[in-house]
């Protein structure tokens, strides 16, 4: 099912990706109503009488996960049969800009510009307020909803001297989902994030790209998944990046840029 929506789709991406262009509004993001910690969809209606690929985004972290650490430290399956945390706190600036609000503001500019292409997009959690979902849970997503990819979006918090991008991807892989079609994502992310001027991270990975066996989240994925760390929200140029509605929209941008190219080479 997911091959041929895709044939169908590709077959008018690229009048899509024009129409949007000529947009003369961004259209806001529906506020999915379930309960957090429970993949919610946005439909918008297709310019075209096509089925809509899906796309799942996992915006990291979440508002509340500081107040409920006792929740978060609960242990769940890592994938590779061990556990970890149901999830973390994640980063912030040296401000106090917090990762997880990054995040989501992030995927909200994602999933406006892929459902204005006519995309499904499928959000892990639908506010800044909640707690979790848990890796586990988030690493199902796409499975859940019969998803095309899933882009999980994180921003880093390493040393300060540390600079730049990179997209990590399950490895060594545990199912044909995690094998090329993972790889392909991940490096279609990589270039739109190239092409939009923001430096290959110096302190993890290698030409942008960093294979992981320890992310839950990538481990249990069996659709096409990949983890971009934006920046490094420690180092005081990339924080400011970060930190303004300017930077997250040229990080959406990209990010969008690079869903679209993977969904056009998988037809």
């Amino acid at each position: 099912m997911r091959t041929s929506r895709l044939l169908r789709y590709g077959a008018v991406l690229t009048a899509l990706s024009v129409g949007t262009a000529a947009c003369a509004a961004t259209p806001q993001l529906p506020r999915p109503g379930a309960v957090v910690g429970t993949p919610t969809a946005s439909r918008a209606a297709s310019p075209a009488p096509v089925e809509s690929p899906v796309v799942v985004l996992d915006p990291g972290h979440n508002g509340r996960n500081a107040e409920n650490l006792a929740a978060i430290k609960r242990q769940v399956p890592d994938g590779r049969g061990s556990t970890k945390a149901c999830n973390t706190t994640g980063t912030q600036t040296d401000a106090g800009y917090a990762e997880h609000a990054f995040t989501f503001d992030v995927a909200s500019r994602v999933a406006q510009q892929l459902t204005a292409a006519g995309v499904r997009v499928v959000l892990t959690r639908s506010d800044d307020d909640g707690v979790g979902p848990c890796v586990d849970v988030r690493g199902r997503a796409g499975e859940t909803a019969d998803a095309d990819a899933v882009v999980s979006i994180h921003a880093d918090g390493a040393p300060t001297s540390g600079r730049g991008f990179h997209v990590a991807f399950s490895e060594p892989p545990l199912n044909p989902s995690q094998e090329g079609p993972a790889h392909r994502l991940a490096a279609a992310l990589r270039d739109a994030m190239r092409v939009a001027r923001f430096p290959d991270s110096d302190y993890a990975g290698q030409d942008g790209l960093a294979p992981r066996y320890d992310l839950a989240g990538l481990n249990l994925a069996t659709r096409p998944t990949a983890l971009v760390e934006c920046a490094n929200m420690r180092n005081p140029g990339e924080a400011a990046l970060v930190t303004s509605p300017e930077g997250r929209a040229r990080y959406a941008t990209a990010i969008a840029a690079g869903v679209l190219s993977f969904l056009g080479s998988a037809r």
